[in-house]
């Protein structure tokens, strides 16, 4: 550490660099449903905590509609706990809250719910649904973070809980043109399998929204393939981005990625801060 401290003062050019060497990323995704965030930025999740940064999932709602067979209190709390597995299997918190699933709407309520959550997590990075989402959670989910997005620096709004000192680069997940592209074959399986813990939603209800139903596995195994098959091969689009930002030859050689794209509401930094941003771009 010696040594460090004192190259930074005989290069002072390089003082910022050295000094982040130290600093830890908090990263916080706000998703609609429980296993939203998940699925779009699981990887991306692990890989940051194996790096030593904090990641927080937040699901808006409490998925009490997302079944085929049953429903209210007692789905909620079925859904509650495989969250908070998933979040184990992961090494993020997870935060469900108790809004009704198909119902939230973007009230002021709700965005000071947002304002607070980003706030108490001092995050540098928010991740949230896009705009043009087909489900109205989702949507919805989207437009309070953009509407906390600016607030989160101001004093008098939710004054209760400290104002950050600066706004974090706020980002919509799963972007088919994405800005930012992260390789993640070597979380891949893990991914697969914290997921996995949201047995309602891939094992039930969306196999019976597509009529599959009947074609669930069994076995463990089996059920870990089965997941993995939900997630798309890389798009040309992600290719041409990965590209970008690991070189032509490794780029080319990654199969599995997450996508992201910077909002319009909030900053677009630099490359270089990206890559800060992004330590595990290597």
């Amino acid at each position: 550490m010696k040594k460090i401290l004192l190259f930074c003062l005989l290069f002072p050019g390089v003082t910022n660099y050295c000094m982040s060497q130290d600093n830890k990323l908090n990263i916080i995704v706000i998703g609609a449903h429980p296993d939203d965030c998940d699925v779009v930025a699981g990887g991306i999740a692990i890989l940051y905590t194996e790096l030593g940064h904090k990641v927080k999932f937040v699901s808006m709602t409490n998925g009490d509609a997302g079944h085929q067979s049953m429903g209210g209190g007692a789905l909620a709390k079925r859904r509650m706990l495989e969250a908070q597995e998933a979040g184990k299997r992961f090494g993020v918190e997870y935060l469900v809250m108790d809004n009704h699933d198909g119902e939230l709407m973007p009230t002021l309520e709700n965005r000071l719910k947002i304002i607070r959550e980003i706030r108490n997590w001092n995050a540098d990075i928010v991740i949230t649904h896009p705009p043009d989402d087909y489900h109205p959670d989702h949507r919805y989910t989207s437009i309070l973070v953009q509407d906390a997005s600016y607030m989160v620096i101001v004093p008098n709004v939710a004054p209760d809980t400290p104002p950050l000192k600066k706004n974090p680069v706020f980002l919509y997940m799963g972007s088919s043109s994405p800005d930012i592209a992260i390789g993640i074959d070597k979380v891949f399986d893990q991914k697969v399998y914290a997921t996995s813990a949201h047995e309602s939603q891939f094992f039930e209800w969306m196999p019976w929204t597509e009529g599959t139903l009947d074609q669930v596995p069994s076995g463990k195994d089996e059920r870990l393939r089965y997941i993995a098959s939900w997630f798309s091969p890389v798009s040309k689009s992600e290719k041409e981005c990965l590209k970008k930002w690991y070189g032509e030859t490794r780029g080319n050689k990654i199969l599995h990625a997450e996508t992201f794209r910077y909002t319009p509401f909030g900053r677009r930094p630099s490359d270089e801060e990206t890559r800060k941003l992004f330590p595990m771009i290597k």
